[in-house]
């Protein structure tokens, strides 16, 4: 049997899960999981890089305790953060979160160089606050010794395959979410880097998705047990998530749901129009050079963050169900407001949202909770008519991957939001996307449209009609 290994790491928690191909079908197997979570430090909210990779080779060690030795490896991560590396390739300085507010106000300081409408046309990358130019803009006013130290620059997933390897690659559809790759030649845009007073250099030749990274080296082969290869998946891991959207022709809306809902559609043109820009869409790499045309919007994070304030005492399923008892509650927020990035209370944040804007204040959890659901189903249905009026395209359905996908609740919402028949699951679909570009990279998979015909194959997919059909 041929095992893949996925590391899967997310914004709250990571996963190991090994994947099997047997007769046309996917087997998945959690072999490990770890908690993950920005840590404050002197005022600022950072990741601790030794803490995850300490805890990446923990989840690989389990392999050789099964005896389920992965052909190949691959790692995934959230997008923007970065480290920098010095000339002894060690890490310079603190890895911060893109919650951190170090940020705010770097939009201007871009836009001294860069007008934003230039800035998307060359890009395709929607503005936020936290992406990657504005935090190297931040690095450039607030830490510029340090800045001119870095002789490398990788996104998270690409420096942890180089502490597995001891190899120095940067994978494709990662690194679009820099806002600091041309569109149209799929290169860094080395001299709006130097406009702005980064260090052109410490960038690394883009590496297509599928390719290798190497052997795992020596002194981490005898820390695990055994050796692999490491493949670049699509380090994104919104762009793995989207390859497993069990749509054949990759003509469906899909949202990659869980901390973020990432809700769009596959594209092979880039939409870079001043609308698309004004509706805040970006053009974000994909699987093939494919581009996942797509809006970020503020997704789960909103009810994960109320259910730690109550100290994880309700389930979601739990919250869901106060949620449907208040659902008459009028009152909506604004999901995709700065205000909810990191506020020090979620519910303070919601109801002083209502308040400022003479709605219903929420006070019981129900009530609080029925608020984001509806208020998320809401954005949705906004966002499909943009999507179809920017592409021109009328869509029939709507594809939920990932850990939303099991919201029953809000998919149920959301059909009746967007008027779309919601097709949810599967579960883990970031991993999912993981293997299936590590088995197409060692030929049990002939292509992407295969991978897809075995999630439908290999997964349950529940289908939610609107009320009125």
């Amino acid at each position: 049997m041929n095992y893949y290994l996925a590391i899967d790491i997310g914004a709250s928690s990571g996963r190991h899960i090994l994947g099997s191909l047997e007769n046309g079908q996917l087997n998945l197997e959690e072999i490990y999981r770890f908690e993950n979570g920005m840590k404050k430090k002197e005022g600022h909210l950072v990741w601790d890089t030794k803490y995850l990779f300490h805890e990446i080779l923990e989840g690989i060690k389990k392999c050789k305790e099964i005896n389920k030795i992965p052909k190949s490896i691959a790692i995934d991560t959230w997008a923007v953060d970065y480290v920098l590396l010095d000339e002894n390739d060690e890490v310079i300085g603190d890895v911060y979160g893109y919650r951190d507010s170090r940020t705010k106000g770097m939009d201007e300081e871009v836009y001294k160089h860069i007008t934003p409408e230039r800035l998307y046309r060359f890009s395709g990358i929607q503005k936020q606050s936290f992406n990657t130019i504005y935090q190297l803009m931040a690095d450039k006013i607030q830490r510029p010794k340090e800045l001119e130290k870095a002789k490398t620059f990788l996104m998270l997933p690409d420096y942890f395959q180089f502490l597995l390897t001891g190899k120095k690659k940067s994978e494709y559809t990662n690194a679009t979410s820099t806002q600091l790759v041309k569109v149209n030649t799929r290169k860094w845009n080395r001299k709006l880097m130097a406009d702005l007073g980064i260090p052109k250099d410490m960038f690394l030749r883009l590496s297509k998705t599928g390719q290798y990274t190497g052997k795992i080296r020596p002194a981490i082969r005898e820390i695990v047990g055994f050796n692999a290869n490491v493949v670049m998946c699509a380090s994104h891991d919104t762009a793995s998530a989207v390859m497993s959207v069990p749509e054949i022709s990759g003509n469906g809306i899909y949202i990659s749901s869980g901390t973020w809902s990432l809700m769009g559609v596959e594209s092979e043109k880039v939409i870079n129009t001043e609308k698309s820009m004004n509706e805040n869409f970006t053009n974000e790499g994909g699987y093939e050079y494919r581009y996942r045309y797509l809006k970020n919007i503020m997704g789960l994070w909103m009810i994960q963050s109320v259910r730690h304030e109550l100290d994880d005492k309700y389930s979601f399923a739990e919250l869901c169900e106060m949620a449907e008892e208040c659902k008459i509650f009028p009152s909506r927020v604004d999901v995709n407001s700065d205000e909810f990035l990191a506020p020090e209370s979620m519910i303070d944040a919601i109801k002083e949202y209502c308040k400022k804007t003479n709605q219903q204040i929420p006070e019981q959890i129900g009530e609080i909770a029925t608020v984001i659901y509806q208020s998320l189903a809401e954005s949705y249905g906004q966002t499909v008519k943009e999507i179809e009026e920017n592409t021109g395209r009328t869509y029939e359905a709507i594809y939920i991957v990932g850990g939303g996908s099991n919201a029953e609740y809000l998919n149920k919402l959301t059909a009746n939001a967007t008027g779309k028949t919601v097709y949810a699951g599967p579960l883990e679909a970031t991993a999912i996307g993981n293997i299936m570009a590590q088995a197409i990279r060692d030929e049990q998979i002939e292509n992407l449209t295969e991978a897809r015909k075995c999630v439908m194959n290999s997964f349950e997919i529940k289908k939610y009609q609107p009320d009125n059909n």
